[in-house]
């Protein structure tokens, strides 16, 4: 799983970073002899595939051994920070998009510029949207690792009992709305769809770039929450919550969409590429749904994200770290990650990851991809993520209407991203 930062983290985050890295022991070049690096991950799924893949580097390299050290997702930010503070920084670890920049503008982990350049890497075979989420200041910091992209997935029984048809390429915002009303059954206590606010990345940052708004300018200096277009996209997701095709932010605290999904309570959830393994898992999602393209707004969009892998600056062994990080963003690498793993990074390595995951209709995720939109961030995107919480949750409970929350949003926003 490649989830970024989730609302409800707090701008601690920030403030924690702006420690002095100086006390981190090592940045020399260890001396000739075995090295064991550190590599810290934070999904319990990936780590026997993480050990694939470091058994597969020291074959090649066998002076150098990896240790691959989970910690979940939960504390993996909390760890990591401490980590960093008490000079006990992990080698190479893995590290998202919400917090590259802060990580990179507080010198933690190290530009890989001009050893991509060395090496002679051809940064093309990755999709430019992971490329251009992990540069900070005109420098690459971090090597793709996988991406994901989010569709919607669907109960093909509740599809059919109310005779409506599969999401399918082309489907539009009007389709989408019209399937949503005939899709809801009070009688039964099934809804449409779940109208969250737990996440951008699988809701309103995408219908807000469909409407053609934006959640951030593109230089990262301004909201985009005061856009006519990027309240029409928040609009889409109150409007279902008033028309009951979504249950209300209460129900959804108690029970989460994709427990109700997994319930047979929502005709449709959106979600990541991620899902794959979820839902071929769990009894009832594993032979009832499937997957199928965002409708289309005003444009085709999703939003994109992805795991990279870093240096951490301080490493006591910055050659061999690179070399580890360099072959995990090869192709045999991204060959061996698609075959139990999440979407490879590396373009033309998919095939293994469609394949084993046949039983949904995953190409759809992988076509996504041709008009993905990277995840918004900025320098200290936590901070503005605690600010979308608060508005978006007096506008989704009705408290008060979408264009005052809206607003409101953009004018704290543009209060935080001054600040940084």
């Amino acid at each position: 799983m490649s989830r970024p930062l989730r609302l409800g983290l707090t701008a601690m985050l920030a403030a924690a970073l702006s420690f002095s890295v100086a006390a981190c022991g090592g940045g020399k070049e260890s001396a000739d002899g075995p090295v064991a690096l550190s590599y810290m991950v934070w999904d319990t799924n990936q780590v026997p595939v993480m050990k694939e893949l470091a058994a597969a580097f020291t074959k090649e390299h066998p002076d150098i051994t990896v240790d691959v050290q989970m910690t979940p997702w939960t504390d993996y930010w909390t760890k990591l920070r401490a980590a960093v503070s008490g000079g006990a920084a992990p080698d190479v670890f893995w590290m998202n998009g919400p917090n590259i920049q802060l990580y990179a503008d507080n010198k933690v982990i190290m530009p890989l510029s001009d050893r991509i350049s060395a090496a002679k890497i051809d940064l093309s075979v990755y999709p430019k949207a992971l490329i251009d989420l992990h540069t900070f200041e005109g420098k690459v910091y971090g090597l793709p690792k996988d991406f994901d992209t989010v569709g919607v997935w669907y109960n093909k029984e509740i599809f059919d009992a109310a005779g409506v048809a599969y999401p399918k390429d082309g489907w539009t915002w009007a389709d989408f709305k019209a399937a949503a009303a005939k899709l809801t059954d009070p009688a039964k206590g099934v809804y449409a769809v779940g109208a969250s606010i737990t996440s951008g990345q699988e809701y309103y940052y995408n219908t807000i770039y469909q409407a053609g708004g934006q959640v951030i300018s593109a230089d990262g200096k301004t909201s985009g929450y005061d856009q006519p277009a990027t309240i029409e996209g928040l609009r889409f997701w109150t409007d279902l919550i008033k028309a009951k095709q979504s249950p209300d932010l209460k129900t959804m605290t108690d029970t989460q969409p994709l427990q109700l999904f997994e319930s047979g309570k929502l005709a449709m959830y959106w979600g990541g590429s991620w899902n794959v393994s979820e839902f071929s898992k769990n009894e009832y999602t594993k032979t009832r749904v499937n997957v199928g393209p965002l409708p289309v707004g005003v444009k085709k969009a999703t939003i994109i994200h992805g795991v990279a892998n870093v240096v951490a600056t301080k490493t006591k062994h910055p050659e061999q770290a690179w070399q580890f990080v360099q072959f995990l963003g090869s192709r045999p690498a991204a060959e061996i990650l698609g075959r139990s793993g999440p979407i490879p990074a590396y373009t033309g390595t998919q095939t293994a990851w469609a394949s084993a995951n046949a039983r949904f209709q995953v190409q759809y995720l992988l076509d996504a991809v041709a008009y993905a939109v990277p995840y918004p961030i900025s320098r200290n995107t936590a901070a503005w993520n605690e600010a979308e919480a608060k508005y978006l949750t007096q506008a989704y409970s009705g408290e008060v209407d979408v264009e005052t929350a809206a607003k409101a949003l953009a004018k704290d926003m543009n209060a935080l991203l001054a600040k940084e």
